[in-house]
């Protein structure tokens, strides 16, 4: 049993309640009681449990990362300056194709410690064509949640080699799912990734959308409506828009979890309303390759899933959510006056709006008795934060002013993955050092 006891819990409960002077009791990997911190220390001192004071520390719910690319991380600063097409065929794509085994654990490991030490405790990952099964090693033994999945490519004119049979796609997702999906006590899932419509075929997407329905809890993650001369190509293709092609499919529905959604006309934001498709946000990728601002104030008016995701390194070049949500928050006031996307708001879709994109909400998002134990310990006294710290300003504080300096402890299905600013499950000075030897090796390998 442990009581940790900070000075502000910010639940992101229903009634978005911030509780000073309360603590909070943790049995297993679970969130059995919150109680004013006299009381639950008390009973603590009375059983001999731990009790951890964190008086100077803010209890925030862990943040949830709904688009990353773990197996890029490895390739950051090597894919700058370019368009998002450019990217993926001259870059991105030979560099996924070079990997073996070795430097994919690698990748994900370097993507997994940065995404740990910013707080994010649960992540929706797209993998490349191969060694999924490496990815899934480190996730159950970094601790960290995740819903992953392997690319799913039967179609590839950008990078032919980079591309599979539609049974062979098929065949060897439903393998990994049926290996992986609801490991560690359900903290591990599948999601099944066809990787967008243009390196897919119609076949491979109906028959995807199949395969979520025989593996309960599995997600169907793919991107659409990224970048305009995507959406030109798709239109040669299909006819319509992404969303409207997705429809047709009738493969639109609410375990869709669609990245980045820049440029949905207006019969696609009624679809994604109706079927409840997810939107997956992610600023600092759209603004870095110049693919766009998506509407997001606009989704979320119409009752639209919103959440956030870093994707990957060599896109952004940061996985810091706290990156992510304050230009979640900024790139919108110029278009959508100073009152739209509040910090409050932006907090939400960090936290347990990702868990409702991920249909997780009952299970973790916010602080509340009864919910995992995904917790984030932040301290809000560094030299770039707010001077004054209360109720008023906590979520414009954490907002805008933090940065993952500001993490102290990461807590995820109850066990500390990083406490006082070290990590529990992972080597990060070997994760650096092997991973420059694993980047250069890779780069005489790549075509």
């Amino acid at each position: 049993m442990i009581v940790i006891s900070p000075s502000y819990i910010v639940t992101m409960n229903r009634n978005y309640e911030i509780l000073k002077d309360y603590s909070v009791l943790i049995s297993e990997n679970k969130i059995q009681k919150i109680e004013h911190r006299d009381k639950l220390e008390s009973l603590a001192k009375q059983n001999g449990w731990e009790i951890i004071d964190a008086a100077e520390q803010i209890l925030i719910p862990g943040f949830v990362q709904t688009h990353i690319h773990l197996c890029q991380t490895l390739f950051r600063g090597l894919a700058d300056d370019l368009e998002l097409l450019d990217w993926l065929q001259l870059k991105i794509m030979p560099f996924e194709f070079a990997h073996n085994k070795e430097s994919m654990k690698y990748s994900a490991l370097l993507g997994i410690s940065e995404l740990i030490r910013c707080g994010t405790t649960t992540i929706l990952d797209m993998g490349s064509l191969n060694h999924s099964d490496v990815i899934f090693e480190q996730l159950i033994n970094s601790g960290l949640r995740a819903f992953h999945g392997k690319a799913m490519m039967d179609i590839n004119n950008l990078y032919p080699e980079l591309s599979e049979s539609t049974e062979s796609a098929i065949k060897s997702s439903e393998d990994l799912a049926t290996n992986f999906h609801n490991k560690e006590n359900g903290r591990i899932k599948y999601a099944f990734a066809p990787r967008f419509i243009l390196t897919c075929s119609d076949e491979l997407l109906k028959e995807t959308n199949e395969l979520v329905k025989s593996y309960p809890g599995s997600l169907f993650h793919t991107h659409a409506s990224e970048n305009r001369t995507e959406l030109e190509n798709v239109r040669k293709r299909c006819g319509k828009d992404n969303i409207e092609c997705f429809e047709e499919l009738e493969i639109l529905n609410d375990r869709s979890c669609i990245a980045h959604c820049i440029w949905l006309n207006e019969n696609e934001i009624n679809l994604m309303k109706e079927r409840d498709a997810r939107v997956l946000h992610c600023p600092s990728s759209n603004l870095k390759l110049a693919s766009g601002i998506a509407n997001i104030p606009r989704y979320l008016r119409e009752g639209i899933s919103v959440s956030i995701g870093a994707d990957g390194a060599p896109c952004n070049n940061f996985l810091d959510i706290f990156v992510e949500m304050r230009l979640a928050s900024l790139i919108q006031k110029p278009i959508h006056g100073p009152t739209s996307m509040s910090a409050k708001e932006v907090f939400e879709i960090a936290t347990i709006g990702g868990a409702r994109a991920l249909h997780l909400q009952n299970e973790i998002g916010s602080i509340e008795e009864g919910k995992k134990a995904d917790l984030v310990l932040i301290e809000l006294n560094k030299i770039h934060n707010s001077l004054i710290v209360n109720e008023e300003n906590l979520y414009s504080t954490i907002v805008y002013t933090c940065d993952h300096s500001n993490v102290k402890s990461v807590m995820i299905d109850g066990a500390w993955v990083y406490r006082n600013k070290e990590f529990k499950t992972i080597d990060s000075n070997e994760i650096v050092s092997k991973s420059k030897e694993e980047l250069k090796k890779l780069l005489i390998r790549v075509k």
